[in-house]
């Protein structure tokens, strides 16, 4: 029904543009109609284009100005709606959602009436927000957040049996039962029902112990209920069982909170926290699953509810990060309030964020006040380490990782990172005895880590050193990672420099595959091809590395293979001087990129 009532707007005004009068007819009217309906056009297609590029503030001003020539296009109506509610301009989403639902349209719009019902709700008129929510069930998502936005309406008016009830759906997928058990757990804890919360927070416990919130929720439950016991092992059992060894930062400080001992608050104590609950816990996922426009809407929903939500604001940041809007994620990331456990990696992601806005200054001088303030905290050197790499400033990026491997007593498989980081620096310094060092110890942390099996791998063999092992880390890292194109295009490439280049064709192919679109690869698999006599396929390969935007240096060497071929090539292996005198140093380059991780830290969330 959208995509009609969009071609029948963009057909109309086509029709109102061909109709109109010419700049050469006489009057001022009708120079103004057409001008008018030029802007109305002009606005339309901008706002569109920018909603496309995810530029919400531009498109919600491009169809805010298409709206105030034509006030009663309902197409235009939702499409400014849904931009104002997904930049959390409330008053403008607001007044937008009511002339939807009140006027011509009639809009069912899930959105449409979930935002009238969180206002509803903001005001006291729960019978309007149970009305609207009804309304929002439409498909699964919307069938879910309506249940859980309706049982909260029901604990605002004291009405905990029957919001307990609610949200007893016995059909709804696994997924769904997820979220249904949690806020059953966080209303009967509202409500003062502590045997139906503990119950499912049992039965969320066994389904998941990763989420940091359910298992704040539950361990706060435990520990306002007097359990202190039960509440630092459910603590500690999530912090075990992290990535890191470490845990969430909110976590930890719940961790120090219930071993000072002192009185442990539920994680929602109020109604208004616990709707907004709902549109973070939704929004987070939808987010995270590639619906980035419903996911901000629900995140400023959550935030319209609850100002000051860390974890909603954090989310929403992030999704700004993901459409690179990095001045909008910091700007977010601001509204944090100061003084919660998130703090270093707020700060750690903005810095993040002014390093990709080339503001690098700033970037360095957060996360070295970080480091100062916090000396013992491996994560801003860590940070400024991986962004003075990724701008190959190398003898800044090893002193970086120095400082942080001299914080780490005891080394362990989670810290195999820093070395190899490290190592990479150094070898691009061409101190390569360090190089060597340190990725030997970073696999001796981490012998089934692709990206140093890869890395040491391909370099002894491009070095013509331990080949023989060199070739079985490649294989092996292959082996752990077969997907990975610059990783099969590693072992491809060690082939081709041993002259086994039918077995450097299979890789290469391979890795063209899984990375059509990297020029280097595709000029590997170009070399290969002709060396084992295919070459008609080896010049479309190097032509095709030339539309792929190789580096200038690389794209004059293609061109050169394109007018002349490879030269003659001895049976015998190249001598390694030779050798490293012609071998495209872009190839080099690739084991580095493709080992080492973008610069940053992970999302806070």
């Amino acid at each position: 029904m959208h995509t009609v009532r969009t071609i029948r707007l963009a057909g109309m005004l086509a029709l109102v543009l061909v109709a109109a009068p010419s700049p050469s007819v006489p009057g001022a009217s009708a120079r103004s109609e057409q001008t008018a309906t030029q802007s109305l056009l002009g606005s339309y297609l901008a706002g569109r284009f920018a909603r496309g590029r995810h530029d919400t503030a531009a498109a919600a001003e491009y169809y805010r100005n298409a709206l105030a020539r034509d006030p009663q296009n309902d197409v235009l109506t939702e499409q400014s709606f849904l931009m104002e509610a997904t930049n959390g301009n409330w008053k403008e989403a607001t007044a937008l959602a009511q002339k939807l639902a009140g006027g011509s349209a009639q809009s069912q719009s899930r959105v449409v009436r979930l935002v009238l019902g969180m206002n509803d709700f903001k005001a006291g008129n729960f019978q309007g927000a149970d009305e609207h929510f009804k309304a929002a069930a439409q498909g699964p998502i919307g069938e879910l957040t309506s249940t859980l936005a309706r049982a909260w309406v029901k604990s605002a008016q004291n009405e905990t049996d029957a919001a307990i009830a609610m949200l007893d759906v016995p059909k709804q997928a696994e997924w769904a039962q997820f979220y249904l058990r949690y806020h059953r757990a966080l209303i009967a804890d509202v409500g003062g029902r502590r045997a139906e919360a503990r119950a499912s927070y049992e039965r969320l416990g066994k389904q998941d112990q990763r989420a940091p919130r359910t298992v704040m929720a539950y361990a706060m439950h435990a520990g306002n209920s007097g359990d202190l016991k039960l509440a630092r092992t459910i603590v500690k059992e999530h912090i075990d069982k992290s990535q890191t060894g470490d845990g969430h930062p909110m976590v930890r400080a719940l961790r120090d909170q219930l071993n000072a001992g002192g009185r442990i608050d539920l994680l929602i104590e109020k109604p208004q926290d616990g709707l907004a609950e709902v549109f973070y816990g939704l929004g987070e996922a939808l987010a995270g699953e590639g619906g980035l426009p419903q996911g901000a809407i629900f995140l400023q929903m959550a935030i319209a509810l609850r100002p000051d939500f860390p974890f909603a604001l954090a989310a929403l940041a992030h999704v700004y990060e993901t459409t690179k809007h990095y001045e909008e994620a910091i700007a977010n990331y601001d509204r944090i309030p100061k003084d919660t456990p998130l703090q270093s990696s707020i700060d750690m992601r903005k810095a993040i964020n002014l390093n990709l806005l080339e503001r690098v200054d700033e970037a360095t001088a957060l996360l070295e006040a970080q480091s100062r303030a916090n000396p013992q905290d491996l994560q801003p050197l860590e940070t400024l380490g991986n962004i003075m790499r990724a701008r190959k400033r190398y003898e800044a990026a090893a002193e970086y990782y120095s400082r942080a491997i001299a914080l780490i007593p005891k080394p362990d498989k989670r810290h195999w990172n820093f070395w190899y980081a490290r190592g990479t620096s150094f070898e691009r310094l061409k101190r390569w005895p360090l190089a060597e060092a340190d990725l030997q110890k970073a696999l001796q942390l981490n012998p089934d880590q692709p990206l140093v099996l890869n890395y040491l791998g391909y370099t002894w063999v491009d070095q013509n050193r331990n080949l023989k092992q060199g070739m079985t880390l490649i294989e092996k890292a292959v082996s752990l990672k077969p997907d990975d194109g610059y990783i099969v295009d590693s072992l491809g490439w060690a082939h081709y420099k041993q002259n086994n280049f039918k077995e450097a064709v299979r890789y290469l192919e391979r890795a063209v595959e899984l990375r059509p679109e990297d020029p280097v690869l595709n000029d590997h698999l170009g070399d290969a091809l002709w060396r084992v006599g295919r070459f008609r396929e080896a010049r479309f390969q190097w032509d095709q590395a030339l539309t792929l935007k190789p580096e200038p240096e690389d794209a004059e060497k293609i061109k050169a293979k394109l007018e002349k071929g490879l030269p003659e090539r001895a049976a015998s292996r190249i001598p390694k001087k030779t050798r490293e005198a012609t071998r495209p140093e872009q190839a080099r380059k690739r084991v580095e990129n493709r080992a080492a991780p973008p610069p940053g830290f992970p999302a806070v969330q």
